[in-house]
């Protein structure tokens, strides 16, 4: 029977988070995938008469959504980070490469957007919107994104798949082993996964904020991993080693006073809001920091210097 109108709100709401967390692994942009999850609501909602009922509506509201983004997707580009488009330098003192707004950059993700109140959900965000993952899938043909994400993220069996896509079943198994192989091909993304304890990983987060905000370089040298890397989109130069993060930080980054940090979560990781004074008492929004940690050190920076980034994270900071 198809449900009415109250019944289909009621059952449709609830898939709204992971179906935003999905939209976000094809797009790579939180924008973009809110944008694509209202137009699939308001899609399902125009179509409902013709909702039989013979899949799931979960399964229905997938393929709604999918379709939105793969139309979405062709005449877009790929969301690349700076790591994604070229090498590293070891050392700071190279000229850094003038900021590239036109580049649709890779945008970080709250955790509060995809329902990580819900054990299931915690789950999904870890293994699903980590940032290595996200920016690894950009190597792929949107289709073989659909696919490596329908199958071993959210768990649909290939058959469920091929008619989500409305294709065959072989067409999805060959697509899929070709994401494999692309996503191995792309780096660790797996070992990107290890992280310590909560105990270990807040304390890390404070005594980097302090250091920062203190522009202390000799404390961070103590919080970074040997081989650390930072990058900053919308700079297309991006750095490796702790010698050469450290000289960079500390030759044009760290001033006493200058940056305000506030803990929270972004795909699946700790990270910061950042904002930046502004002179007269005043602090402007100025990006989000997304950390990677492996053991009780940082492996990555990742600095979306990016202000318009920053409201979507105001309601979910974490407090002391």
């Amino acid at each position: 029977m198809m449900p009415s109108n109250a019944e289909f709100a009621a059952l449709a709401e609830q898939f709204r988070p992971e179906l935003l967390a999905h939209c976000y692994r094809l797009l790579g942009s939180i924008h973009d995938a809110e944008d694509l999850v209202q137009e699939t609501y308001l899609r399902a909602w125009r179509a409902l008469d013709g909702f039989e009922g013979r899949s799931s509506m979960r399964r229905w509201l997938y393929k709604i959504a999918t379709m939105a983004c793969l139309t979405a997707l062709e005449t877009r580009s790929r969301r690349p980070l700076p790591s994604g488009l070229g090498a590293p330098s070891d050392d700071h003192r190279v000229a850094v490469a003038p900021r590239e707004p036109a580049v649709p950059w890779l945008q970080p993700s709250p955790d509060a957007r995809f329902g990580v109140g819900d054990p299931a959900a915690i789950v999904a965000t870890r293994t699903g919107v980590r940032l290595a993952f996200i920016a690894a899938l950009q190597f792929l043909s949107a289709r073989q994104r659909a696919v490596l994400t329908l199958r071993d993220v959210l768990g649909f069996r290939t058959a469920e798949v091929a008619e989500i896509l409305d294709t065959t079943t072989a067409a999805v198994d060959s697509a899929l082993r070709r994401a494999r192989a692309r996503l191995a091909d792309a780096g660790p993304v797996a070992d990107d996964l290890a992280e310590p304890d909560q105990e270990t990983q807040r304390g890390l987060l404070d005594d980097y904020v302090d250091a920062f905000t203190r522009a202390d370089p000799n404390a961070l040298v103590h919080l970074l991993r040997a081989d650390v890397e930072l990058e900053m989109p919308p700079t297309p130069t991006w750095f490796t080693g702790r010698q050469a993060v450290i000289g960079f930080l500390s030759a044009r980054v760290l001033r006493p006073h200058l940056w305000r940090m506030a803990p929270t979560r972004a795909n699946g990781q700790p990270a910061l809001v950042v904002h930046k004074h502004a002179g007269g008492g005043r602090y402007e929004p100025y990006g989000i920091q997304v950390l990677t940690q492996r053991a009780d050190r940082i492996a990555r920076i990742t600095a979306f210097n990016d202000p318009s980034l920053v409201a979507a994270f105001a309601p979910h900071l974490e407090t002391h």
